[in-house]
């Protein structure tokens, strides 16, 4: 038996990276899952490799509208749900005083206003299930300041604050939230910032599919006490300044 066996699942920013990782094994692990992502193409094309457990809709996760139709969909196909992963984000990299009123609009909007508006729109559905798990994907840039990414490390930090309040608002309908802080991950949306692996004690970046294992954890029974907590994933970057 799956680990997921009979849930159904969210996934944002699941047409790629750690959100199709995360897709793969929810499948693999029993799971129908719900991939949104703004990248259409590549988002239908993970769901069409995953066949009959995986549909994708398009999200923009600042709209509110198009949130309500991922619901629903996963709803209707799949008649409840009880996962949401708050994986989508993006950062731009700019010195604070370069960074434009436009870069921090757009960072915050996705990165947290757009968590703010999924958890606002699974919960009805998580307590008729019963009960749920919210995972958001915050970041080593939400444990410490990173320069050059004002927007970034004020929304992941922000993330802690909102999944703190999440878990306790909820927690009286079985519903869970944690955040899990990935580091350095080869991803797309990485590309640019190279392969310094310096501060990192393990010396290397994780593969996409590396967190996987602990956002699975956070979704299943197995981990049915935790709520409100915080789980660091990033080879000790975040442990302080390692060996040469």
């Amino acid at each position: 038996m799956g680990k997921l066996d009979g849930k159904v699942a969210i996934i944002t920013g699941a047409a790629r990276g750690m959100g199709a990782a995360h897709a793969r094994l929810f499948v693999a692990e029993g799971a129908k899952v719900v991939l949104a992502d703004v990248l259409t193409e590549q988002g239908e094309k993970v769901a069409e490799e995953l066949g009959d457990s995986a549909r994708f809709v398009p999200l923009d996760v600042r709209d509110r509208e198009q949130w309500t139709v991922v619901v629903d969909t996963a709803a209707r196909e799949f008649g409840r749900v009880d996962i949401l992963v708050n994986n989508a984000g993006i950062f731009r990299r700019e010195p604070i005083e370069t960074h434009s009123h436009e870069m921090w609009d757009e960072v915050i909007g996705v990165n947290l206003t757009g968590v703010w508006n999924g958890t606002k729109a699974v919960i009805d559905e998580m307590r008729k299930a019963g009960g749920g798990s919210i995972i958001n994907v915050s970041s080593t840039a939400g444990i410490t300041g990173y320069a050059y990414l004002p927007a970034y490390s004020a929304s992941k930090w922000a993330l802690r604050g909102l999944t703190k309040a999440t878990a306790l608002d909820l927690g009286g309908f079985g519903i869970r939230a944690n955040t899990v802080h990935p580091g350095f991950v080869r991803t797309p949306m990485t590309e640019e910032l190279g392969d310094n692996t310096a501060n990192v004690a393990l010396h290397r970046q994780a593969e996409d599919t590396e967190l996987s294992p602990l956002v699975l954890f956070l979704a299943s029974d197995d981990s049915a006490f935790a709520t409100g907590g915080e789980f660091i994933a990033d080879g000790g970057e975040s442990a302080g300044i390692p060996a040469r």
